[in-house]
């Protein structure tokens, strides 16, 4: 059964090759558990300590997050998924683009805060010569 905040078999299929291989001494969490926990994480917002004890524990959950960020695992996942699906023309290339105008108040330009309230800035020319020429 799947629940709420676990990845599909579908997407596990897709992410499972994206991961690092480790070779280590001590054998390692499963990595689907441990990005199970680390999605559970993010998913619910919960602090690293809360996520539920069948994911693993909280300290492998964290140390594995910190290292597939660190050596740019989930950087180059959403670039292989998109790439992926764009191989088999599943992503759409539509550009569309917002032509929204956003207005600045009336005070919001050309206005300087003096000493007396408000007052409109001065053009270059309008200003006189402190020397008087």
């Amino acid at each position: 059964m799947v629940r709420r905040h676990e990845l599909t078999d579908a997407e596990w299929t897709v992410l499972e090759p994206l991961l690092p291989r480790q070779a280590m001494s001590r054998p390692q969490a499963d990595d689907r558990r441990v990005l199970n926990g680390i999605v559970f994480e993010f998913r619910s917002g919960v602090v690293w300590q809360d996520v539920p004890e069948r994911y693993g524990s909280w300290r492998s959950l964290h140390t594995r997050f910190r290292r597939w960020a660190a050596d740019g695992t989930f950087t180059a996942m959403p670039a292989a998924v998109q790439a992926r699906a764009d191989a088999v023309g599943d992503v759409d290339w539509l550009v569309s683009v917002d032509s929204t105008i956003v207005r600045a108040h009336q005070h919001a330009a050309g206005l300087e805060k003096g000493a007396s309230g408000t007052r409109p800035l001065e053009r270059r020319s309008d200003l006189q010569d402190p020397c008087g020429v």
